[in-house]
């Protein structure tokens, strides 16, 4: 559904908005790959165990909502990616989750392969799709409440 040319002030904003998420997805990725490939793991505190888990959900779950979010703002109003894009973003993901660990088994002196870990990495793209698509779903439903009321 196309809406009506916003005033200047606004596709500027949203302009902005979109340059802020595509800084903070790119953040978010180099995170996660320094989190995933850096020499040693990280700390275990002895009063939580598996924390590690919820780093993994974290991870994978932020890049994949960032990135959804960045390709659904384009031009003056919000898109839903094509189900394509969404397929391969979730995909590149995926796989990185099992390569990462088959790495880390493989090429690091202090690291494990930890299945569990791609459980978890695998939970947290999913936690992704699911805020990227409750807020556009959110925002899809302001838009239209928007145009009823004028």
């Amino acid at each position: 559904m196309q809406y009506t040319a916003l005033p200047h002030h606004d596709r500027a904003s949203l302009l902005r908005g979109r340059q802020l998420a595509a800084a903070a997805a790119l953040l978010a990725v180099g995170l996660q790959l320094w989190g995933l490939y850096r020499v040693g793991g990280p700390p275990q505190p002895s009063w939580f165990p598996n924390a590690d888990k919820g780093e993994h959900a974290l991870g994978f779950a932020l890049p994949v909502f960032l990135i959804l979010l960045t390709l659904a703002m384009r031009g003056v109003d919000w898109r839903l990616p094509g189900s394509g894009t969404r397929v391969l973003v979730v995909g590149v993901f995926a796989v990185h989750a099992v390569a990462s660990e088959i790495i880390q088994y493989r090429w690091y002196r202090y690291r494990t392969g930890d299945p569990a870990d791609v459980v978890a990495d695998w939970a947290g793209i999913a936690v992704g799709v699911l805020l990227f698509r409750l807020v556009v779903q959110r925002r899809s439903r302001r838009a239209a409440e928007g145009l009823i009321a004028s």
